[in-house]
């Protein structure tokens, strides 16, 4: 939802007054998610009496910018309300010292990559009390090792271990007549000779070794070799991954809870998600998505917060973010969702 050109400049003229009802109101409202009454806000030390608060109220509801909700008096910011109060009144409030080193302590030397993003993720979905998510990139494997493990005379479980110290493992269905002996020598066949390249390169160079007879492997060999590589071919299309940590913050202190089971429904769409996030790729930090500005999470009422991360070259390789309610801390979350890009790119770099 985006505001139009009357909107803009109708905030643009209001008074200092009114913006200051509107960011209490914001400021309200990002606190207890409740509607902000005119009686309260008379209260907090703007001088004025309720009956002129209202009024300011009225103005700011015609705008737009807030709402009143049926079974209330007060008012909420409308998603529109909350892009004009991101975008324009918000002070950011950097990472504090501890909240740096927390985000940044799943960083540790010879930690796998993936892993890494995992425990970062986790961090960023404790400290911003979202759910964390991490978009990682698509990646060809690079073999350092392939074991079988025989678990029947026509399954086995497929062992790999990836360049980067990640661990991944398939169930293979075994053509008849497979023994453990097949397996073992393709398992050897492979990490001697084809540790190194990616799936795609060994597969490759399989078969140029087989054209020239080269290999030295029987027929059953030769199909455990080829049935080994192909387990995972066949889930590229699976790839990019998407890590998801801290849906449980989600529920906690969670004002409308259908709005909550509405959400935790939407982030079971991983392919829709991802095509979310791929939005805050080409971004020089963190974009923000409020409500129905993302048509995944428009019933839900929630926010995303992304940013994408790059690698030396200054492409961007993935996107880190949190997804929350409309609610959420916008001023302290979304540069801590900048910082732990920033970190991610010095990880990758």
């Amino acid at each position: 939802m985006q505001p139009t050109n009357q909107q803009t400049l109708a905030l643009a003229e209001l008074n200092t007054r009114a913006r200051e009802i509107f960011r209490q109101i914001v400021d309200a409202y990002l606190v207890s998610g409740a509607p902000v009454g005119s009686r309260t806000l008379s209260k907090g030390g703007l001088g004025l009496s309720p009956a002129s608060i209202r009024n300011v109220m009225q103005d700011l509801e015609e705008l737009g910018l807030l709402a009143a909700p049926h079974t209330s008096a007060g008012r909420l910011p409308t998603e529109l309300g909350l892009r004009m109060f991101v975008d324009g009144m918000m002070q950011a409030a950097e990472p504090s010292q501890d909240e740096r080193a927390a985000l940044e302590a799943g960083l540790a030397p010879g930690v796998a990559m993936e892993e890494a993003l995992t425990r970062t993720t986790a961090a960023l979905s404790g400290l911003s009390q979202c759910a964390g998510l991490v978009l990682v990139p698509a990646r060809e494997l690079v073999i350092r090792q392939i074991s079988f493990v025989p678990l029947s005379p026509t399954r086995a479980l497929v062992v790999l271990v990836g360049a980067d110290g990640s661990v991944e493992n398939r169930l293979l269905d075994l053509p008849v007549g497979v023994l453990p002996a097949s397996l073992e020598a393709a398992a050897n066949y492979i990490t001697t000779r084809l540790a190194g390249l990616t799936l795609a390169e060994a597969t490759a160079r399989m078969s140029q070794e087989i054209a020239r007879d080269r290999a030295m492997l029987d027929t059953l060999t030769q199909t455990a070799v080829a049935a080994g590589l192909a387990a995972w071919s066949s889930d590229a299309a699976a790839r990019p991954v998407l890590i998801v940590r801290g849906q449980a913050n989600l529920v906690e202190d969670a004002v409308d809870l259908e709005r909550v089971r509405q959400l935790l429904d939407d982030l079971e769409d991983k392919a829709e998600l991802i095509r979310l996030l791929d939005r805050a790729r080409e971004a020089e930090a963190a974009r923000i998505f409020i409500g129905a500005e993302s048509r995944l999470f428009s019933l839900s009422g929630s926010s995303v917060i992304a940013a994408p991360y790059r690698g030396n070259d200054g492409k961007v390789i993935g996107v880190v973010g949190v997804i929350g309610p409309t609610r959420l801390n916008y001023a302290r979350v979304i540069p801590m969702v900048d910082y732990t890009a920033r970190t991610l790119s010095r990880l990758v770099s």
